[in-house]
């Protein structure tokens, strides 16, 4: 059993975690949760999703990127235009109007039936991140001076989206949206909500296959030689820079498409998305997981949500925040490997194995 846990630990938690999401409707229906417990766990899917994307960089290739809610605003933005030009009929907005302008911008137009909209979703964000990555990552740079650049390109877009407030509603963003299947609001739109949900669900499902085969395979082994030594998996022969830049679309990709399950859950989306604040927020998720396993990055987005989710009002609205910062750094500081290390060390590990380990990297280190 214990060896069973081991090799497929991290699969079984996730089926679990599956299997749970998938009886939220049946709890719905059995008046055990609401309607809007529902939307945010749809929500808490689209968190996951990111969260795995942010974990393939950061986890896999040591790449700290604190820039990713500029891709998951990008994704979010681009279901949003298709959402809302469906409720207007493909006519200008009033934001439009009240900016001056007179016909739909051509920036729009691709917006307007959703297998473009979709195509749009995967091509902005893997346009974006290929150039941002393919020049910083040929120039090998890296550590702090690359988390910095990616904070600075995030506020340059946070900003640029507040400025042309005739084509994204300024701070406001683009909001009073329905989901793709209409309304999910209301006990007459029920079954929208849950297929909305299942399919967010089927999309997490995906995801993280597409995570583990890829960090199963001789890929996910690169991405950690690079992470542990990038000069010696360099002067290997290995172009180091594209895989980086790969890596980084794909992260950037994965992103943008949790946005646009997210938009669908929110009904809207702003800036505030797009800023480091969030960025950063992403980056706690998975630190508290456990980076460098995916599922670390699943359990650490619900968990830290759900917290969010409960104790963000009541008796412990004033002092929440500091709850969760304090948990992050007593994460950082105890428990490197989050909350999966954490089992895996204390649960699962070889306790004799672990010193001669440690001994081992010690010697090398000398």
């Amino acid at each position: 059993m214990k060896n069973l846990l081991k090799k497929q630990g991290s699969n079984i938690c996730f089926a679990f975690i599956v299997l749970l999401l998938a009886l939220v409707p049946v709890m719905f229906s059995a008046g055990l949760m609401n309607s809007s417990t529902v939307l945010f766990l749809g929500k808490c899917i689209a968190f996951a999703v990111v969260a795995m994307g942010l974990d393939l960089i950061w986890g896999y290739t040591g790449i700290l990127s604190l820039g990713h809610g500029l891709y998951f605003a990008l994704g979010g933005y681009a279901m949003a235009m298709y959402l809302k030009l469906q409720s207007t009929g493909g006519k200008i907005t009033d934001f439009m109007h009240t900016g001056g302008l007179d016909e739909l911008p051509l920036v729009w137009k691709p917006f307007l039936n959703l297998p473009l909209s979709i195509i749009m979703i995967i091509l902005v964000p893997a346009v974006v991140s290929g150039v941002i990555g393919y020049f910083i990552f040929k120039s090998r740079v890296k550590g702090v001076y690359f988390s910095i650049i990616s904070q600075a390109l995030t506020w340059a877009a946070y900003s640029m989206f507040i400025a042309l407030s005739p084509y994204t509603n300024g701070n406001v963003g683009i909001t009073e949206i329905k989901s793709v299947f209409g309304s999910i609001k209301g006990e007459a739109n029920r079954d929208n909500m849950f297929l909305l949900f299942y399919i967010s669900l089927g999309i997490m499902i995906l995801i993280y296959a597409l995570c583990k085969f890829l960090v199963g395979r001789k890929f996910g082994k690169l991405l950690i030689a690079i992470r542990d030594g990038e000069n010696r998996t360099y002067f290997s022969g290995y172009r180091v820079s594209r895989y980086k830049t790969f890596v980084y679309v794909l992260s950037a990709v994965i992103a943008a498409i949790a946005g646009a399950v997210f938009v669908n859950f929110n009904g809207s989306i702003t800036p505030s998305q797009m800023t480091i604040a969030y960025s950063i927020t992403m980056v706690i998720w998975v630190a508290i997981g456990g980076r460098g396993t995916i599922i670390g990055a699943v359990i650490g987005a619900f968990l830290i949500n759900l917290c969010e989710y409960n104790l963000s009002s009541g008796a412990m609205v004033e002092v929440w925040q500091y709850l969760i910062g304090a948990l992050f750094c007593i994460t950082i500081l105890f428990f490197k490997g989050g909350i999966v290390g954490f089992v895996k060390d204390h649960f699962l590990g070889d306790k004799k194995a672990a010193p001669a380990a440690q001994a081992k990297t010690e010697e090398a280190k000398v």
